[in-house]
């Protein structure tokens, strides 16, 4: 089935590293974005679409809207893909930044979604909810505490995608599943933050199918 992006219209993705993905060489990077693009381009020969990345290594929620004119409005998508929220949780965890909590994270998230739709009545959102991709479970270690506290970030994500009816992939689902099919985790991703090829791939595939009409 195909996505209901219309021909003539734009898409535009942003967020941190995991949008990022080296995009400074050729504007798209070459993580999932670029396999979206290339999904796009071969199943729907007869739409003209354009594709923007504005996503920025490191950036959490707050980075997210002290840019967000210029990197989102002002390009006027009609479709808007959002991933963060990594950062924010991380920030506490072997950074020089205070942790952004949850509730602070969740409010600043709700200012940039309304701020969306006040500029870009039309737009269509799809929110994509951070993951941390560990098993680690033991309570003070430090991927133990990084897993255990995604979840209040993962569950803001989801209230506001209910909050303002947009669309939602939930790719902490998505990698948990995927990683109990196969041996080792490293499998979909480089280190618990970072997808690897395979799991950028996997993430492309259900933004696609997400975007079906």
């Amino acid at each position: 089935m195909a996505t209901a992006i219309q021909d003539g219209q734009t898409i535009l993705f942003t967020g941190d590293s995991i949008t990022d993905s080296g995009r400074n060489q050729d504007g798209i990077g070459s993580g999932y974005v670029n396999f979206f693009k290339h999904m796009l381009y071969t199943r729907e020969l007869d739409k003209n679409i354009k594709i923007i990345n504005t996503g920025i290594g490191g950036n959490n929620v707050e980075n997210l809207r002290d840019r967000w004119m210029d990197d989102v409005v002002d390009y006027k998508p009609d479709w808007l893909s959002i991933k963060i929220g990594i950062n924010d949780c991380m920030q506490a965890y072997g950074g020089n930044l205070p942790k952004q909590e949850a509730a602070g994270y969740e409010e600043i998230y709700d200012q940039v979604i309304g701020d969306t739709k006040r500029h870009l009545p039309s737009c269509q959102i799809l929110l994509i909810t951070p993951f941390y991709g560990s098993y680690e479970a033991l309570e003070g270690s430090h991927r133990g505490d990084i897993r255990n506290s995604i979840q209040d970030y993962i569950s803001a994500t989801i209230r506001l995608s209910e909050k303002y009816n947009t669309r939602l992939l939930n790719t902490s689902t998505l990698f948990e599943d995927a990683m109990k099919r196969r041996d080792h985790t490293d499998f979909f991703r480089v280190e618990p933050v970072h997808p690897s090829t395979i799991g950028h791939f996997l993430i492309a595939e259900n933004v696609y199918r997400t975007l079906e009409e």
